[in-house]
């Protein structure tokens, strides 16, 4: 009956193709998969007693705290117009390039990931911005749709980002677990913190791929004239200065990651400043009325209000997995596939990867990661470029067609003379830039594991 944990993960995938709500689906199909081998003497129901101390634990969790205030920094940030001054900006500052407005959007969307790490808000606020200036300046629908869906993913590996958050909780977690199960009883920990700087270098890695393949793509003839881009909806006398545009949210990203780099903050400390820092920036800029904040606190709540329906749902069917043997029946997998520890880390990557054509990020953090990151960590794999791996490969979960969320929400804001064929062709490079990625952090892991052995000793 080890197996009637496989056909309950295969049972929740239907439910979740289906349409129905993430969270209940999880809970749900946990639920009535626990009843039927309650009936047939299949399942102890006295798995089940845990569940208030995990809701309980869910709650009392200061790591998580984090998610809300990252969440209201980032809308706080997003109605207050700073994408659309910093586009401005750059392309001031980049506008003589022939490439230079491709450049400026890759640029401006590292900065709002540093800053927002809203993906759905990037995405349609690029798309809104600069389509239809870079279709008008001669670039190739594919090009431009790519570079505004590609760089509006940013926000999943540049910190602080709410992925990161998510999935240090559920890596320390395992970290620990793991451990535990090897026999040692004073484990060691991972924190959101050692993600945040282990993902530095490899989010600035996958910035200057997309710059070099935006600046690859002009020499072949895939980019328009120069020029930079004006804002037809205000006045030059308020047009927003480069150093003006830029400095803020600067600022506020170095004191945000300096704070937790330097250890003055945990993440969730340094979340609450961001997002009080964010409030203060909007108040001075004029732009965030009593109305803009009262959307901004509704739209906090739905999105930390779904994060947590998912991650109670997915802790309900992580516990019902776990009492049908379907760790040990993982374990054994793993242990009997050639290659070691290699051929492990390789499948994991194929399945998350695959995942993402049907799964959100959240959905495969906390119901894959958790059952499948145990066993990886007890078999000595660096829980910092596990989660940086991971982390890498969710990204693709919002560009892969055809259920990629960043290519839905472009599809929703761009022009009807792009097809959605041309907006699918045009991340396929970027997927590619992001396999290869993966493919340098496999090689060399120092890449997300020196920076933070350097800052913690």
């Amino acid at each position: 009956m080890e197996y009637m944990s496989l056909f309950m993960f295969a049972a929740v995938c239907l439910v979740l193709l289906l349409g129905y709500p993430v969270g209940f689906s999880l809970a749900g199909t946990a639920l009535a998969f626990a009843g039927f081998g309650i009936m047939t003497g299949s399942f102890d129901a006295s798995y089940l007693h845990a569940v208030p101390n995990r809701l309980y634990g869910i709650m009392s969790n200061q790591t998580l705290l984090a998610v809300p205030l990252f969440v209201l920094m980032g809308v706080i940030l997003e109605k207050s117009r700073v994408a659309e001054e910093l586009l401005i900006a750059m392309s001031q500052l980049f506008g003589r390039l022939k490439s230079g407005l491709a450049i400026s959007v890759v640029l401006v969307g590292m900065l709002l990931a540093a800053s927002t790490g809203i993906v759905g808000a990037t995405v349609v606020t690029m798309g809104l911005l600069s389509l239809p200036t870079m279709l008008k300046r001669g670039y190739s629908a594919e090009l431009a749709t790519g570079t505004i869906c590609a760089t509006g993913t940013l926000g999943q590996i540049i910190p602080p980002s709410i992925a990161l958050v998510l999935l240090g909780d559920v890596l320390s977690s395992a970290y620990q677990q793991a451990q535990l199960d090897m026999g040692i009883f004073s484990p060691d920990s991972v924190s959101v913190g050692d993600l945040f700087v282990g993902a530095i270098i490899p989010g600035m890695l996958l910035v200057g791929l997309y710059v070099i393949y935006v600046l690859s793509m002009s020499a072949l003839g895939k980019v328009g004239d120069t020029g930079v881009m004006q804002n037809e909806n205000a006045n030059s006398d308020d047009e927003p200065s480069i150093w003006g545009a830029l400095i803020p949210p600067l600022a506020l990203i170095i004191v945000v990651l300096g704070s937790i780099l330097a250890g003055y903050a945990t993440p969730t400390e340094a979340a609450g400043v961001g997002a009080v820092g964010a409030l203060l920036l909007a108040i001075a800029k004029q732009k965030l009325n009593f109305l803009g904040l009262k959307e901004a606190m509704l739209d906090t709540t739905k999105v930390t209000s779904m994060v947590f329906v998912i991650l109670i749902g997915a802790s309900i069917f992580s516990l019902v997995f776990r009492g049908f043997g379907g760790e040990e029946l993982i374990d054994e997998f793993f242990s009997n596939l050639p290659g070691g520890v290699f051929g492990a880390m390789l499948v994991v990557m194929v399945i998350i990867f695959l995942l993402g054509f049907i799964l959100d990020f959240i959905e495969i953090t906390f119901v894959v990661v958790p059952l499948v990151a145990p066993v990886l960590l007890a078999m000595g794999v660096d829980p910092v470029w596990l989660g940086i791996m991971i982390a890498v490969n969710l990204q693709t979960s919002f560009l892969t067609p055809p259920f990629g969320f960043a290519l839905f929400y472009l599809r929703g804001v761009a022009p009807e003379t792009i097809r959605t064929e041309q907006i699918y062709r045009g991340v396929v490079p970027f997927i590619g830039l992001q396999v290869l990625l993966l493919i340098a952090l496999a090689i060399w892991p120092e890449l997300a594991t020196w920076l933070p052995e350097t800052v913690y000793k």
